[in-house]
């Protein structure tokens, strides 16, 4: 049966807010706990270091007290003294010490996932490729790789220290003085975290749509880029400008708002912050004037009020980047959960090496429901043989050759490799076994050599000459400066179609497949080209099994048996000379390939 999918992770269809929070904590932990002595040392030299924070007002007000009496001995504030510097340095050293600890633990996670991110997009289906938005894909990877290491940072740097912090400020002070100190603190910390978890979740929305109107105008940009010749050969610069710009301008709008509701949510904090000090300094004054507290008091309850509302403020800014960060990953995270069309079986098994030959039983196929492809195919190509389909656009030859990838499963009959299912294969076992020569041939922007030797990477020099050699490259490759290493560009649009197409020949024939896929392999050769070579490819197929998908006739006279497809169906079967005796469609296709060459070598079509 045919798996439903979804072609882009679903907007509308997001878990909320605090699904997402224990989304990532469960994806972050396992990544963190493979480092679990460095995590838990940190851990220990951030209590240690909190402790020694706290420690320091302490110390101060005894310090504070010992000055102001007469009778008081010079030595006892020496020592205060010291061990106020001791236990600076000591908060400096653990704080430093966790950061060093801790370093690599991070970092580490963030390589796994974007690693993990990467091997899930390339196991994902054609399908998804096809409906994706590359720009898109790339600016959510990057923001989403930059927020995993914020939220990392914040959440053990931050959020813990903050409440080992504040939760010593309050004991203290409740252990020391009355509880209205006690009181008036939890009163203004309590205003404040609701205050900033309000406001930030209503920021989320916004936030949101700052990050998807910046992924739709980096895709316009990168897609207008990529067809750089079509804009220039329509004479549409202006037109492209304009609507990179209207996407530019709806992510201002977005990006303008997010910043002044960021405002407000800091003078609110401030707000907060602000009433909650001056109501514990007026408390401690009327002590001092009571004569309940001494100026060393008054001193202690003044830095404890910055120990306390300084990291609360930053708590306030880790909150609001958390839930920033957490919106970041959140279409990263939506490229993880997009389910893989195609997947192994569990007991999927190894396509043994050797001889391969191919069974398409009743195969019935369609990309989208509504408009079926394949109808009943019905073939077999014998290991060593060769089977050639031919057609016009549209009926559906260069779908058999993706299906025999597994780029899609069929939606009934059975394909068969060796007689096994091919569902019951490993994909990664069946894709080494193929061989294929695409139609449209795509290259990466390096090398020559590179491109050629991708069809295995662990290929010598030697042997990758050798198939540049037999696919006819080394004339043209020598005549260049930089020989092999010349670079092709981006999709390899340095060079012409020919040229392409005959590195992918080259790279086909490196790869040494048992089974071989041409799928319109000469369609971009000039005659005379496509003649030299297709002695190569002949010979390339020789003692292989070949599936030929062809347009030019020509080409495939030799093949054992030749199918001819029409809507999806194979209406004509046989040899190349049963076939024009049959004076079917395969026929007609002859008779005008034959027309059309007679008019390509005639005097006047030379002449233009």
């Amino acid at each position: 049966m045919r798996r439903s999918t979804t072609a882009a992770p679903a907007i509308d269809q997001r878990p909320p807010a605090d699904a997402h929070l224990w989304l990532t904590v469960n994806k972050l932990v396992p990544y963190l706990w493979q480092y679990k002595w460095r995590v838990l040392l940190a851990l220990s030299c951030l209590v240690a270091a909190k402790l020694a924070t706290v420690g320091v007002p302490l110390v101060f007000k005894e310090m504070i007290d010992a000055l102001s009496s007469t009778q008081q001995a010079l030595s006892l504030p020496a020592l205060l003294l010291l061990l106020y510097g001791a236990l600076r340095f000591s908060s400096a050293l653990f704080t430093e010490l966790r950061e060093i600890l801790f370093a690599r633990v991070t970092q580490r996670a963030v390589r796994r996932i974007a690693l993990d991110v990467f091997r899930h997009l390339h196991e994902l289906s054609l399908r998804f490729h096809l409906h994706r938005e590359t720009g898109g894909v790339s600016r959510d990877i990057e923001r989403g790789s930059r927020a995993i290491a914020n939220l990392i940072s914040y959440t053990l740097y931050s959020i813990l220290p903050t409440l080992i912090e504040i939760g010593l400020v309050l004991a203290i002070l409740f252990a020391r003085y009355d509880s209205v100190f006690v009181l008036i603190a939890l009163a203004s910390l309590a205003t404040y975290i609701v205050f900033t978890v309000k406001v930030s979740d209503w920021r989320i929305s916004i936030r949101r749509k700052v990050n998807e109107t910046d992924s739709a105008a980096n895709t316009r940009a990168i897609d207008s880029l990529i067809n750089y010749e079509t804009v220039k050969y329509f004479n549409n610069e202006d037109y492209e400008a304009r609507r990179y710009d209207q996407r530019m301008a709806e992510w201002e709008d977005a990006a303008t708002k997010s910043r002044i509701s960021l405002s407000w949510l800091n003078l609110g904090q401030q707000l907060s912050i602000a009433l909650g000090v001056t109501a514990m300094m007026w408390r401690a004054a009327s002590g001092v004037v009571d004569g309940t507290m001494t100026i060393g008091d008054l001193v202690l309850v003044n830095a404890f009020l910055i120990q306390l509302y300084m990291p609360l403020n930053f708590l306030g800014v880790v909150y609001r980047e958390i839930r920033q960060a957490l919106t970041d990953i959140e279409r990263m995270f939506d490229l993880l959960a997009v389910n893989r069309e195609v997947a192994d079986a569990p007991n999927a098994v190894e396509l043994a090496a050797g001889p391969v030959y191919i069974r398409f039983a009743g195969v019935d196929f369609s990309y989208e429901k509504k408009r079926q492809i394949l109808h009943e195919v019905d073939f077999s190509v014998p290991a060593g043989g060769s089977v050639a389909i031919v057609g016009e656009s549209g009926s559906g030859k260069s779908t058999l050759a993706r299906l025999l990838y597994r780029f899609y499963d069929i939606d009934s009959g059975h394909i068969l490799v060796n007689g096994s299912d091919l569902r019951q294969l490993t994909q990664a076992s069946l894709r080494a076994a193929i061989g294929i020569v695409p139609q449209d041939t795509v290259l990466f922007n390096d090398s020559i050599f590179y491109n050629i030797q991708y069809g295995r990477p662990d290929a010598s020099r030697e042997e990758v000459l050798a198939a540049a050699a037999a696919a006819q490259l080394t004339r043209f490759i020598e005549l260049l400066p930089d020989g092999y290493e010349t670079r092709v560009g981006e999709r390899g649009l340095k060079l012409s179609g020919g040229e392409k197409q005959r590195v992918a020949i080259a790279r086909a024939l490196l790869k040494n497949p048992p089974l071989l896929i041409f799928d319109e392999a000469t369609s971009a050769l000039d005659s005379k080209t496509e003649k030299a070579i297709q002695g190569s490819l002949d010979n390339a197929a020789r003692g292989r099994t070949t599936l030929v998908i062809a347009h030019r006739l020509s080409t495939i006279m030799n093949a054992d048996q030749i199918l001819v497809m029409d809507a999806g169906r194979i209406v004509e079967r046989g040899s190349h000379q049963q076939l024009l005796e049959a004076a079917g469609l395969y026929a007609q296709m002859w008779l005008l390939q034959q027309q059309e060459d007679a008019l390509g070598d005639s005097p006047t079509a030379d002449a233009s």
